[in-house]
């Protein structure tokens, strides 16, 4: 198995793309807009790449947040608000956040498993910063570390109740960043005790089945390489420090902050201690270069793959549209008391 998530061009699968594929055989696959035109369609998609080596258990990702990030959009799926919601419900009534996160995430998690999807690049527990660049901005579950934890763990608790493995990202933490990862590379010089206040949400989170690095260099732990692509950040910091043991995939390897071919930013990711590179564009020659530079996939990294798709695919249980009213009626709080 090539230790590697890909995108699909198109709503279909291209022959190319199928007989790539088929050989490759991927870790999985991300979803983007330009494959979502509708749900009958969009299912017999994720059926379709079900097929290919016969793994009901298949990673089929997406990143599905709510508010600008939100790949499935109405009209044939629901609205979901941004993080920066549940922040401004939680100052307000902290338990009512917390459940309201929770019913949300439930039923995105529905949603999500209905179209055969596995995998929700969410919850980003980047700890939100003044001055910061807007990347992460209203994204972000607030500023202070627990309350972030808090409401990541309800995130992470909703969608596993609809059988679909949430992502914990972007560590050790995007919440600093003044430049936007896709376009170049954020340096951050704060202090590695200045740190903890990052990396504590990833910490009381660190048993999450999937985890997201970020293209960000840490001066106080590694001066020359981005944490996607530094030993140092993977194995004594999100390893070690955080004590994260789940799967661990890069960033989109194709963003601007890295530097270097596609192939050898995948290479040096995966040397770096990455279990898995996620690459987004579905470009055939930047995914032929990865499968040809790539070794196969780890037993370790293998292992871990396996437990974050143990609970996925079940029947989603719930009521969406029950759930969607009580977040709504939870959320009409912070409006009320203004």
């Amino acid at each position: 198995m090539t230790p590697a998530i890909f995108g699909i061009a198109g709503t279909t699968l291209s022959a190319n793309e199928r007989a790539f594929f088929e050989d490759a055989d991927p870790a999985g696959y991300i979803l983007f807009g330009r494959n979502c035109e509708s749900p009958d369609q969009l299912r017999a998609l994720t059926d379709d790449l079900r097929t290919i080596h016969g793994r009901d258990k298949l990673l089929v990702s997406i990143d599905q947040e709510g508010g600008r990030v939100a790949r499935l959009r109405p009209p044939h799926w629901a609205h979901y608000p941004s993080g920066e919601s549940f922040d401004q419900l939680y100052r307000l009534a902290p338990a009512s956040a917390i459940e309201a996160a929770r019913v949300n995430a439930h039923a995105m998690g529905i949603e999500l498993a209905e179209m055969g999807i596995t995998v929700d690049y969410h919850p980003p527990l980047d700890v939100r910063q003044p001055g910061a660049h807007d990347v992460i901005g209203d994204r972000a579950l607030g500023s202070e570390p627990m309350q972030v934890a808090a409401l990541g763990r309800a995130i992470l608790d909703g969608l596993g109740k609809a059988g679909v493995a949430g992502c914990i990202k972007h560590m050790p933490g995007h919440g600093r960043t003044t430049t936007d990862t896709h376009k170049a590379m954020p340096t951050v010089t704060a202090s590695d005790e200045e740190l903890e206040v990052d990396i504590a949400p990833f910490r009381a989170l660190k048993a999450a089945p999937v985890g997201m690095t970020g293209h960000l260099l840490f001066t106080a732990w590694d001066k020359h390489n981005p944490a996607t692509l530094s030993p140092f950040v993977i194995e004594e910091i999100i390893r070690q420090r955080i004590g994260f043991d789940g799967l661990l995939l890069t960033d989109d390897i194709d963003m601007e902050a890295l530097d270097g071919s596609i192939p050898d930013r995948s290479e040096r990711a995966i040397v770096a201690g990455c279990d898995v590179v996620l690459n987004c564009w579905a470009k055939l020659d930047d995914m032929t270069g990865i499968a040809q530079r790539l070794p196969a996939m780890s037993e370790a990294a293998l292992r871990r793959l396996d437990i974050a798709l143990a609970g996925t695919g079940k029947a989603p249980g719930g009521d969406k549209a029950e759930l969607l009213a009580k977040r709504d009626s939870l959320l009409s709080l912070v409006e009320q008391s203004a």
